[in-house]
């Protein structure tokens, strides 16, 4: 069994296609089948369903698929540590990007990775908090940048915190409320809430806040992008609940940003498995000074 032969695997199973498989791996599609043909006789089982139009995994081809993947991310891991100690560092980083980095200095420090190390091909894959954390722990991922939970990151994280913020009421500037020090939360019990959803890495931070304040908390209009909630604040829908160093809230004339009490402090971090799991590619992106101003 050949690293090559599990990457044409990989293609047809990700491509579920050989003709476009043949095509990501810049070879005739007649090798792709003759390869998977080898394999299948190799293990005894066909890996693929195919009938004219499709093709799909079958019960074999799933079992295969994790291993595959363990295989050949080994292999190409192996590659770049040692194209790290020749200092010519290559090789692949997958990174989980939450709501909010372009804010972070995730992006300044890829800036300086992509000029220290440009052999380095970084894959950037969006999503929410709930859905990158477990694709790091899985090792889909190097790393990501989330939400750090109310009680903490679990102890399997390695992470470097690039963002500290608190949370605050967005209110429009018209209003009575926007002219007030502070908002308590059982104040804002009446009011058509405007905030994150449930799959947002801030959700677990305002039920926490709420229950401790002994306030209701029941959203009227939930979205993760902070732009949306603005203009629901300044069409009247009601206050929306946000990060308050979102450049979006500042800059909008329309709306001001009061503070809440109790505070409800947050943090955004890059986490990574902790203990030798960790690439060449990801090892250099984190030895990286932290940008100015970080």
């Amino acid at each position: 069994m050949e690293v090559r032969t599990l990457q044409y695997f990989l293609a047809v199973a990700e491509e579920r296609s050989f003709t476009r498989a043949a095509a990501r791996c810049h070879v005739a599609q007649p090798a792709i089948s003759q390869q998977i043909r080898a394999l299948e006789r190799e293990l005894g089982e066909a890996l693929f369903e195919r009938d004219s139009r499709t093709v799909r995994l079958s019960a074999a081809g799933e079992a295969l698929l994790p291993h595959a993947r363990a295989a050949t991310a080994a292999v190409a891991a192996a590659k770049a540590e040692f194209a790290a100690r020749s200092g010519l560092l290559t090789g692949n980083l997958a990174l989980g990007a939450a709501d909010g980095v372009e804010h972070s200095g995730l992006p300044a420090r890829l800036g300086a990775f992509h000029r220290q190390y440009p052999g380095v091909s970084v894959h950037l894959v969006d999503g929410t908090s709930a859905s990158l954390v477990p694709q790091v722990r899985q090792g889909s991922l190097d790393a990501a940048f989330v939400a750090v939970p109310p009680g903490g990151l679990d102890p399997g994280f390695g992470h470097r915190v690039l963002v500290r913020d608190e949370i605050v009421a967005v209110v429009a500037a018209d209003r009575p409320q926007a002219r007030r020090p502070a908002l308590a939360l059982p104040e804002l019990a009446g009011t058509p809430l405007i905030t994150y959803g449930p799959d947002s890495g801030l959700r677990p931070h305002l039920l926490a806040a709420f229950a401790e304040a002994g306030a209701p908390f029941r959203p009227a209009y939930a979205t993760n992008h902070v732009a949306l909630q603005i203009e629901l604040v300044a069409e009247g829908v009601g206050l929306a609940l946000a990060g308050g160093a979102d450049p979006a809230i500042t800059a909008d004339p329309r709306v001001t940003a009061v503070p809440l009490t109790p505070r409800i402090p947050y943090a955004k971090a890059l986490i990574w498995r902790a203990g030798p799991h960790a690439s060449a590619p990801l090892r250099a992106l984190l030895s990286l000074p932290d940008p100015p101003g970080a």
